[in-house]
């Protein structure tokens, strides 16, 4: 059985392919990237490296063929450029007759009006539309999304916010990863939606652990949209990333990633991690 990971040198990608190694030979493995160089790590270890660009549909009928089971991971851009990408890669596995596709989504995609999650729908059904057996692993939040307000918070600058009460199902990238080797590597998990969420928390929460994890209180700053986007753009944060950072804050506050779940936890056959060993192990990689 052949499993290929497309994004496989990405920050997500890569720790899939990590949980991978650990769980099946690496001659079974086949990554799907951009920039073969980048992977010449992987191929040394036995892994089977592919040419192909979502961007170039062309490249993608070698990369996935003998494909089993595929894991797409979601790009990021705009919507009509991100769908485009994505449709090219669907029909590639269409082609290559590919008997499962994983799709790494967010949170309640089919119904929510979180600002990602319109083109996560439409991904999503670019995959039943082709009848393919799937998986759609709808991702929380990443606890690393939250580096630089941790960075911030360790330097001594409060936690600020526009999210209000709104809750997030922080998880850890490792987590989640984890679980998507799981569903590739294991039968039963055809025609599932899987939401991916750890324990659901305020900003107000958030920052209260990070306290106790620093041995300092972190005030939380409670602000409005314009506001934040003000503080971040004084913070040094590009023009070109605010609206998204202002659109996490709003579709939080809005209950966007508010879905609870223990799919997680049956995935990984354990609890996700808590949010203060979370916590404490990303400090001690920014402490280093």
């Amino acid at each position: 059985m052949k499993i290929l990971v497309t994004g496989a040198t990405g920050q997500l990608g890569s720790l899939v392919v990590e949980e991978l190694l650990n769980k099946i030979p690496a001659n079974e493995i086949a990554v799907s990237v951009r920039n073969p160089e980048n992977a010449e790590g992987l191929q040394a270890r036995g892994v089977d490296i592919r040419y192909g660009d979502f961007d170039k549909p062309e490249t993608l009928d070698s990369a996935f063929s003998g494909v089993e089971r595929l894991l797409i991971i979601s790009t990021f851009g705009d919507h009509e450029t991100i769908v485009k990408q994505h449709t090219n890669a669907v029909s590639a596995a269409q082609r290559a007759k590919v008997k499962f596709i994983a799709y790494t989504s967010v949170t309640n995609a089919s119904e929510s009006q979180f600002f990602l999650a319109p083109s996560h729908r439409a991904r999503e059904e670019a995959i039943l539309s082709t009848g393919i057996p799937y998986s759609f692993l709808r991702n929380n939040w990443y606890f690393e999304n939250e580096i630089g307000s941790i960075k911030g918070a360790m330097a001594g600058a409060p936690w600020i916010t526009s999210a209000g009460e709104g809750k997030v199902g922080w998880v850890l990238r490792q987590d989640l990863a984890e679980a998507a080797a799981n569903v590739l590597t294991r039968e039963g998990n055809e025609n599932t939606v899987y939401e991916l969420s750890g324990k659901l928390m305020t900003q107000k929460e958030f920052a209260s652990v990070l306290g106790d994890v620093l041995g300092k209180e972190v005030p939380v700053n409670h602000v409005d949209d314009t506001t934040y986007a003000n503080i971040m753009r004084r913070a040094g944060v590009p023009e070109a990333y605010l609206p998204m950072l202002v659109n996490t804050q709003k579709g939080i506050r809005d209950g966007g990633l508010d879905f609870e779940s223990n799919n997680l936890e049956k995935l990984l056959g354990r609890p996700a991690k808590p949010i203060n060993e979370a916590l404490g192990q990303i400090v001690s990689q920014l402490s280093q």
